[in-house]
């Protein structure tokens, strides 16, 4: 059975560890193993990963002793990877039970390397859902520079067909410039309209700074990209009308 290797990036994240390692336990598929990288926490993360480590195998910690940022402690998670295929859960987000299993099934019935999934969007307490953001059947590189839509929470990839899956040293929005090199070569991201995650609306968080992150797309097209400021400018019209559509 092919493995799943989840990708944890963890800072002072001890208000919310426990939620999601226990909506991994929780999986109705069982062949997974969970990478937490703490990157240098200064709460008490580290105390509760290691409750974890003790009552499941298939959880392993990483403890940075200098900061590394989220980019970058995710590719430390990923080196260290056994499994065929890589999913992506922060430590202050959830699944629901049957995410695995639905995303694999999915991508084994079609041969699909690349899938993700609708999501809800829930209070920092996880008390009530806020939104619901569904997504298409499936997006390209063109349309992806246009529709943000990927939650990275919802990506999982097959590592046979991704051999190179790291994320750009950006401090933010590395994951947007991660789907875009794997959409580059003209393939497509297939979408499961059904919600499948819970993504925690948490105040402090870099993309709850909702101008912070608009720029950082405009940085990712830009310096990343290095489009024009024309063709910056074209797909960034589009990227902040579908971000509204997708929060109203």
């Amino acid at each position: 059975m092919d493995i799943v290797s989840i990708i944890t990036p963890s800072y002072n994240s001890e208000k919310y560890l426990k939620d999601c390692i226990v909506s991994v336990l929780n999986q109705t598929l069982s062949c997974w193993e969970m990478l937490i990288v703490d990157d240098a926490s200064s709460d008490n993360s580290r105390k509760v990963i290691e409750s974890y480590l003790k009552k499941d195998k298939r959880i392993k910690a990483f403890f940075l002793e200098k900061n590394i940022g989220p980019a970058m402690a995710r590719n430390y998670a990923i080196n260290k990877a056994s499994g065929r295929y890589i999913a992506f859960l922060d430590s202050d987000d959830l699944w629901l039970p049957h995410k695995l299993k639905v995303q694999l099934d999915f991508m084994k019935l079609n041969n699909y390397s690349f899938v993700f999934s609708s999501y809800q969007v829930v209070s920092e307490n996880n008390s009530n859902v806020i939104n619901e953001i569904f997504v298409p059947n499936k997006i390209s590189y063109k349309q992806y520079l246009k529709n943000t839509i990927i939650g990275c929470l919802t990506v999982v990839i097959d590592k046979k067909i991704f051999k190179d899956v790291q994320m750009p040293d950006l401090r933010s929005s590395h994951d947007m410039a991660l789907w875009l090199d794997l959409l580059r070569e003209g393939g497509f991201a297939f979408g499961i309209k059904q919600p499948l995650a819970q993504y925690r609306l948490v105040k402090s968080s870099n993309t709850n700074n909702k101008f912070k992150a608009i720029y950082d797309v405009w940085r990712v097209y830009r310096s990343y990209e290095g489009f024009s400021f024309f063709y910056s400018l074209y797909n960034f019209v589009f990227y902040l009308f579908n971000a509204i559509n997708k929060r109203y």
